[in-house]
């Protein structure tokens, strides 16, 4: 898989579960490099963890309410 492919599914991804797109399009560029996490300036660092956060919030909460919706539906 090449790295603008990499870059869109994880850009998908992340906008998907409520990551702004232009923040989404830096993290996604950063993950896709495969740089280790030594190699990365403190401020992408800073950004891609506050992207994990909002992505793992959103993800979250999708979850929840696809549960509930079962329920519900029964």
């Amino acid at each position: 898989m090449s790295q603008v492919e990499k870059e869109k599914i994880f850009h998908t991804q992340l906008v998907k579960y409520g990551v702004k797109y232009e923040q989404a399009a830096r993290v996604a560029k950063i993950i896709a490099s495969g740089k280790s996490e030594e190699l990365l300036t403190p401020e992408e660092k800073q950004l891609v963890k506050e992207a994990c956060q909002q992505w793992l919030t959103g993800h979250r909460r999708f979850r929840q309410i696809s549960s509930l919706n079962k329920s519900i539906q029964g």
